[in-house]
């Protein structure tokens, strides 16, 4: 048995699981802070993000992915229509609803977000050592297996 063996069966699963989610919480926080100074806010970077993953989406399913009421994201959507980073099409069967997806410019405006990000926190991973870095590779598998579980 290895040290890191006993190292990681030492150390409860609930134990573990408190530490990881401070890490990861605070990880988070910090990446969304490195984000360029824009008048964008978490909220609304958040939905544009949903848009270009989920692709087009009623403003109904958008608010549950993003777990704010309708009105809430209607406001939203507002605010990222009027810069140009959202887009209303009519939906295809039902002529009440319309259909919402990120621009062009909406995408951009993501990328460039994404870029500063990576940025960051590539240069962070830079200050480790490459045994550091191949552990936090090595978490990295495991915490997305994780979420495919």
């Amino acid at each position: 048995m290895t040290e890191r063996t006993v190292t990681a069966k030492s150390v409860p699963p609930a134990q573990l699981a408190v530490q990881l989610r401070d890490a990861i919480t605070r990880l988070n926080r910090r990446v969304r802070q490195a984000r360029p100074v824009g008048d964008l806010t978490v909220t609304q970077l958040s939905a544009l993000t949903s848009l270009r993953l989920a692709g087009a989406l009623t403003p109904r399913e958008l608010a549950d992915i993003e777990r704010v009421q309708p009105p809430t994201m209607t406001k939203i959507v507002a605010k990222l229509e009027e810069r140009g980073l959202v887009q209303r099409t009519p939906h295809p069967t039902d002529g009440r609803q319309v259909i919402l997806a990120a621009t062009e410019g909406g995408g951009a405006v993501l990328d460039q977000f994404e870029r500063a990000r990576d940025e960051w926190l590539a240069h962070r991973l830079a200050e480790l050592s490459v045994e550091e870095r191949d552990t936090l590779r090595q978490a990295a598998e495991i915490l997305q297996q994780l979420t495919r579980a």
